[in-house]
Parts: C-alpha cells; structure tokens; sequence
C-alpha cells in the first residue's frame, strides 16, 4: 500500500509538470466560471426576490455552483489525456515496468483533483471580489471545495473507464457533451429548488451535481444543515471511490487485452 501511494504520487507530479508548464490553460478553464460568475449574477441578480434562495444576493447562492459546475466541465475530459496516453503509447511502455497498475489510472485522477481545489479556490475569491459573502467562514469553503473535488473525482474516474472502453476521442466528446447540460441543469445551480418543476426537484435529489451544492452551500450559511452536509457529503464520497475502483478494474481489462 505505501508502495503504490508513493507512486501514485509519482504519476501526479508528472501529470503536475504538464499543468504547471501550461500557465495559459489554467487562465483559459477560468473564464467559463468568470462568464457564470458576472455575467449570470448580473442577468438573474432580482430573480432572488422570488425567495427560496435563503440570501439576499444571487452572488451568494451562485458561486457555490459555479464551484461545482466548474469541477464537473473540467473533470469530465480526464479520458481525452488518458486516450492521448495509449495513442502515443505512453501507457504501454509504463506497462513493462513494475510501477503499480492502480498508481497509473490515480495518478490522473488525485493530479485532476489538485487541479480542481485550486480552481475552486479561485472562484470562491472572485466571488468574494465580486461581493458574495460566505458566512460560513473558512471552514464553509474547505467543505465546498472537497465536495467539488470528491465529485471531481467521481467524473474524473468514470471519463478515465470511458476513454479505456471506448478508445476514440469522437466517442468522449458526444457523451460529455450529452451529459453537461442535463447534470447542469437538473440541479439547483442555478434555481433554487422551491421554485424549480416537481419533476426537476425529484430528479436533482439523485444527481451527484446537485450533492455536491447542496453540501457547499448549507456549509457556507450562517446555520448549517450539517445533515445535509454530512449526507450529501457521504454519498459523493461513496461514489468516488467506487468509480475508482471501476477505473481500476477497466484498467486491468484493458492490460489484458494489449
């Protein structure tokens, strides 16, 4: 176990370098959530009049799924890195060496999950310069970024099965895309639930977009339903490490079959 923890470890600097070398990719996956940040607030600011949306100002309730939604767009191409591995034949020549089979598909997935706290920590800033307030304090903010990142990991896993299953960059593409808006907008990203459909409402209580807001933003209210915390919160990590296990297990396939 300490074996493959350090080299997983291994596998996610590799993974770290590539990022770090790439400053303009990381300023370019923010402008997406600068868009939902201001340009959204801006359109829908009054909409909080309706209530519901337990604040005063829609910056408050928005940030939090701008978080979260941020996680899922970015995890969600983790395939595409693992598809280019296996085309340029990276992943075949670590296959000759002892390194553990587990530390090659995690090394992705814990480098994606730095990769995801450090842009929510951005976004939760921007939102403060922007006049949200979070009174749930630093603690409030820790929990909405593990719970970006546990659902991170979640889609992080899955896209890594997905790119070993399907192996075509074309497949990858039409399901994320299929997937983002459905997630997106059958959740309380951006409506507050008292005020979304019946059927909406019912169908966000089993989506693990909607988990992961639900836990962030009562973590950073003034009162804290830490119930919801805790189960939401549970259930997302539950989630990740069996999509975890499953990415491990289509690893192991796909070995087998080279």
């Amino acid at each position: 176990m300490s074996a493959a923890l350090t080299q997983t470890w291994y596998m996610t600097q590799r993974q770290l370098r590539v990022f770090a070398r790439q400053p303009a990719y990381a300023a370019i996956t923010l402008i997406q959530p600068v868009i939902w940040l201001f340009l959204f607030g801006s359109l829908f600011k009054k909409i909080v009049q309706l209530g519901g949306f337990g604040t005063t100002s829609y910056l408050d309730y928005l940030v939090p799924g701008v978080v979260v939604m941020s996680a899922l767009s970015s995890n969600m191409w983790a395939g595409m890195a693992t598809l280019e591995e296996i085309q340029r034949g990276t992943l075949d020549r670590f296959l000759t060496t002892p390194v553990s089979r587990a530390a090659l598909m995690n090394g992705n997935v814990v480098n994606n999950g730095l990769v995801t706290a450090f842009q929510s920590l951005v976004i939760v800033l921007l939102g403060l310069l922007g006049g949200a307030h979070y009174p749930g304090g630093v603690g409030g903010v820790a929990i909405l970024v593990l719970a970006a990142v546990l659902l991170g990991t979640v889609f992080g896993a899955l896209s890594n099965a997905l790119g070993m299953l399907v192996r075509e960059r074309e497949s990858i593409i039409g399901i994320n895309t299929f997937l983002l808006l459905p997630l997106t907008f059958l959740s309380s990203a951006f409506m507050a639930p008292s005020q979304m459909p019946g059927w909406i409402r019912h169908i966000a209580d089993f989506n693990p977009l909607d988990w992961a807001m639900v836990a962030g933003r009562s973590a950073l209210s003034e009162h804290p339903d830490w119930g919801d915390v805790l189960g939401r919160g549970g259930a997302l990590l539950a989630l990740a490490v069996a999509a975890v296990w499953l990415s491990i297990r289509t690893f192991r396939s796909y070995q087998r079959s080279v």
